[in-house]
């Protein structure tokens, strides 16, 4: 019973990361605006309440694409129709007679013009649950697609920093003597630059966009790796059975990666969720600066970048609720971070 109470964080770090991986593969299947990146706009919406119900009149598009399962869940599906928010209509004859929302003039359209081949309503109802952004863009919407750029940005720069961290680590452990003096040196000297500060000099370098930041936050996170594995390596080597395989005339690279690797794997994989939180919080970081994911495409510290002037405003919420997400994605990594690290730990 003790047991089950310690792990409760764990298992609510698990149940939080689990829901944002179904948000981040299904977003388009999920978010109340499925078009790409959600970034369907009505001025007209700009920063209103939560919970707002909103009347909308569609217009076919003449031309529209059919889109395929893979499509839509990668890149979201284009609207075949155009939305005009109306405060109020009214049928009369053949025509359509609607007030656009926040205006007293009345505008008119053929009803024949807004018939949908499905025989649907050209009238529907929309509810904002967090309400629009100031570009009247749905904000739920925006943070779920938002949530696949961040666990992206986590996963492929953790990937990058265990790659180089893993093989540099395990060459300067086992080989010692010089090899292990320069690359020391090296880890010493990119340990002692700030993490945002070569951040952002990579990303200028390699330029503004998505997957330079995957780069340039991998490229700064592998000396926490490489310095574990390297520890952990000086230990092992010396044991009896590192021995015996040099003796039995294995090569190197096999005893490191076959006999050396999978022993010293859960020290590993602990600094890898710890990682994973510090990329998230790192890529927020660089889109308040704006020289992380660039528009349309959503992030959490863009939008909060967008939104940070409303806190002493009453809608301090279009700046809290990424703010939030981010918060809430971090304190599960970490959490699960220290469950693995409990559940790993040899000693215990």
């Amino acid at each position: 019973m003790i047991q089950v109470k310690k792990n409760i964080p764990g298992f609510f770090g698990v149940f939080i990361i689990l829901c944002s991986i179904v948000c981040a593969v299904f977003a388009y299947f999920i978010a109340p605006d499925n078009s790409p990146f959600a970034n369907e706009m009505h001025l007209e919406l700009s920063t209103i309440r939560p919970a707002t119900e909103v009347l909308f009149l569609r217009i076919p598009k003449r031309t529209s694409t059919k889109i395929g399962f893979i499509d839509q869940l990668l890149h979201g599906k284009p609207p075949a129709y155009k939305s005009i928010p109306i405060s109020s209509f009214s049928v009369s004859d053949s025509l359509i007679l609607y007030h656009k929302y926040g205006t007293n003039y009345s505008q008119s359209i053929a009803l024949n013009s807004v018939l949908l081949s499905n025989s649907s309503s050209p009238i529907f109802k929309k509810t904002y649950f967090l309400g629009c952004d100031k570009y009247g863009r749905d904000l739920l919407s925006r943070l779920i697609v938002a949530t696949r750029i961040s666990l992206a940005i986590g996963f492929i720069s953790v990937l990058i920093s265990l790659l180089i961290g893993i093989t540099l680590g395990l060459i300067s452990g086992y080989y010692g003597s010089w090899i292990d003096k320069c690359i020391l040196w090296l880890i010493n000297v990119v340990w002692s630059i700030p993490t945002l500060l070569m951040v952002i000099a990579i990303s200028l370098a390699l330029g503004k966009g998505f997957w330079q930041v995957f780069v340039a936050v991998g490229l700064t996170m592998w000396v926490e790796v490489a310095r574990v594995v390297r520890g952990q390596v000086l230990g092992l080597k010396q044991l009896e059975y590192i021995q015996a395989a040099k003796v039995l005339g294995f090569g190197d690279f096999r005893i490191m990666f076959r006999h050396i690797l999978p022993n010293i794997m859960s020290p590993i994989i602990v600094i890898s969720a710890a990682n994973f939180a510090s990329a998230i919080l790192i890529e927020a970081g660089l889109s308040f600066l704006g020289i992380g994911a660039q528009a349309p495409m959503p992030s959490w510290g863009a939008m909060i970048k967008n939104h940070y002037s409303y806190i002493i405003l009453d809608k301090a919420y279009l700046a809290l609720a990424p703010g939030m997400a981010i918060m809430l994605l971090v304190l599960a990594l970490m959490y699960v971070g220290n469950m693995l690290r409990a559940h790993l730990n040899v000693r215990n």
